[in-house]
């Protein structure tokens, strides 16, 4: 089959175009899934660069070259790695004593594929990082991974935009246990999970401050923002119950300040910086509580595939991509010229 290989960490040089990669054997309980649409998203390129390694603490468009041996989320990454963490495809092949899923089917998964123990309960899989993910023609994947979109009317890319995006954000809104008496500032407003964020925040009924640069606030108002906020402009103090970031950086004990007292952040990013300057009396004088959102619950990504089924949510699209051209579509994502997503089309 054909897909791009990732051959260790570095810049896009580091991603290979390979038409003779052998077609994945399922495993004991996957499924053979062709891949129809894969979104680019932030972790792809974090993994990419080796990010998540504890030495690297600068923003992601700001790393540069790294040597680091452990640049996963979960540590070392295996080479070469097929990353592409966002999935809609169709069923190519189904193990024996597989039920539930069957040979052509539309489908999707969730990109961070829980699998808890006894010893860890948060303990997950990321498609595209410590398993083979969409970019390539073919990926395999466990079948109770796996959710029938077939009676979507959502078109493949739409849904291959999905995942990580709406994914994220809906984790993080559950975490922050986000409801219609809430006022929700949300940062990094135009991209994909800031923007899913807001949608899916609206629809809950809460009242949407976003933080966006001018040029994408209508995308970002139109998504069901009430209020746009420049990057630059600091929030308003003791305003919001709850804050969803997923930018980090300098900014992030402004947004502490901006939280009314008993007020919750949740987190789930950080392209702006990994390490942050903050003071821990605004955390406890205030009785705030901070929610660290990666792990995904089954039930959370069930309550997405419902909303995906019904056509109740829809993300933009900006643009879409030959998958041979995902260098193209990386750096159009970290320059941010876009609101919304980017997806690649095998």
């Amino acid at each position: 089959m054909y897909g791009v290989q990732l051959v260790g960490h570095g810049g896009p040089e580091k991603l290979i175009w390979n038409e003779q990669i052998p077609v994945p054997v399922p495993a004991t309980g996957e499924v053979l899934v062709r891949v129809l649409a894969a979104g680019v998203n932030n972790t792809d390129i974090n993994t990419r660069i080796g990010w998540y390694a504890k030495a690297v603490s600068g923003a992601t468009h700001d790393v540069g070259d790294v040597d680091v041996e452990s640049g996963g989320w979960g540590g070392a990454v295996r080479f070469p790695r097929i990353q592409g963490g966002d999935l809609c495809g169709e069923v190519v092949s189904v193990d024996e004593g597989v039920s539930g899923i069957d040979t052509g089917m539309r489908v999707t998964c969730a990109i961070n594929q829980p699998m808890p123990t006894p010893a860890n309960p948060v303990y997950f899989e990321a498609l595209g990082s410590e398993r083979d993910g969409a970019f390539a023609e073919f990926c395999c994947v466990p079948v109770v991974q796996l959710y029938d979109v077939s009676d979507s009317p959502l078109s493949d890319i739409e849904i291959g935009a999905m995942p990580c995006a709406f994914g994220t954000a809906l984790n993080l809104l559950v975490r922050a246990g986000v409801s219609g008496n809430d006022h929700v500032l949300i940062t990094g407003a135009s991209g994909g999970v800031g923007l899913a964020a807001v949608q899916l925040a609206h629809q809950r009924g809460a009242e949407v401050t976003a933080v966006s640069s001018a040029a994408k606030a209508d995308a970002v108002r139109d998504a069901g923002a009430a209020q746009v906020i420049g990057r630059d402009e600091s929030p308003p103090q003791e305003s919001f119950s709850v804050v969803i970031d997923v930018v980090g950086g300098d900014a992030f004990g402004s947004l502490l300040d901006a939280l009314r007292p008993g007020g919750r952040l949740a987190t789930s990013g950080a392209i702006a910086g990994p390490v942050v300057k903050t003071d821990l009396r605004t955390v406890y004088l205030k009785d705030l509580t901070v929610f660290g959102c990666t792990y995904q619950p089954p039930e959370v990504f069930a309550q997405l595939v419902a909303l995906i089924r019904e056509g109740a949510v829809r993300p933009l699209v900006a643009q879409t991509y030959p998958l041979r051209e995902i260098a193209k579509a990386q750096s159009d994502f970290t320059s941010k010229r876009y609101p919304g997503k980017l997806v690649l089309l095998p």
